[in-house]
């Protein structure tokens, strides 16, 4: 018998339009089809374009449980992976994006480090990053095994985010429970709404390591991808507007209410 995790994959998605869609969406689909370890079911938050929604009605998933789920509201990454996260039915989650591929060994390596270590209800990847033709660009949440960098080598705290902010959750395998009771992602950050979830999640307690395995490779700056747009697209952002950003989640992961943050050009 196979072996078998309670997880739920998060994979949210705007649009089927983006270059080379079809080309990352495969890749993604083929690294969870090949997981060492069985996991629950995927969950795609979808929005309700019309070539989207079609090209997941006619796509060969294989033998993955897939829930779609369809959103109606403007599309906001942070908003739709909070809805996905509601329905889910694992006890732990995982958040992932089309463009973006699971290590095979990512969910065993989570499984085994999950027994060993069973005070921890969030896990992260080391993430290599490549640009959209492959060409490795660095290397993210890695920077917990540097010496004389963190108390305990591995384990992410609330101290090491606000002098370094290179960490990421995509990738990240969290225990549900943890995720709902913290109030999930803030969509009405622009930016760094990611970074504030983790300083909320060290702030409040939630024991974080980093897996010292490449678990994720993550496709950096594809052209038409929320940060390429904030970068050279139409929502490019100015370096003040960074870090307003940077600064409000500082001020912000106190709270666990999403509250209606806007940035100003003066």
């Amino acid at each position: 018998m196979d072996k078998h995790i309670s997880l739920s994959v998060i994979l949210p998605i705007k649009s089927s339009k983006a270059k080379d869609f079809d080309i990352f969406f495969e890749k993604a689909i083929n690294s969870l089809i090949t997981q060492e370890v069985k996991f629950n079911e995927l969950i795609i938050v979808h929005t309700q374009e019309d070539t989207l929604v079609s090209f997941l009605e006619n796509y060969d998933f294989k033998d993955l449980n897939v829930v779609k789920l369809s959103w109606s509201k403007t599309p906001n990454y942070a908003a739709q992976i909070n809805y996905g996260v509601e329905n889910a039915k694992s006890e732990w989650i995982t958040l992932f994006e089309f463009d973006d591929e699971y290590s095979k060994i990512w969910f065993k390596n989570f499984d085994k480090y999950s027994k060993i270590y069973p005070e921890v209800t969030g896990f992260l990847p080391v993430v290599v990053d490549v640009d959209n033709k492959e060409v490795f660009a660095g290397f993210t949440n890695e920077a917990t095994f540097a010496a004389n960098f963190t108390q305990e080598m591995g384990f992410l705290t609330n101290d090491i985010l606000h002098d370094y902010q290179n960490f990421q959750t995509s990738g990240i395998i969290l225990k549900r429970e943890v995720f709902i009771n913290i109030g999930g992602f803030k969509s009405s950050f622009k930016l760094t709404f990611g970074y504030e979830f983790l300083l909320r999640l060290t702030y409040n307690g939630t024991v974080i390591m980093t897996i010292p395995r490449l678990g994720y490779k993550h496709t950096n700056l594809r052209e038409g991808s929320i940060f390429w747009n904030y970068k050279f697209g139409n929502d490019k952002i100015t370096d003040d507007e960074v870090k307003f950003w940077l600064d409000t989640a500082k001020k912000e992961y106190f709270f666990t209410t999403d509250r209606n943050i806007k940035y100003e050009s003066k």
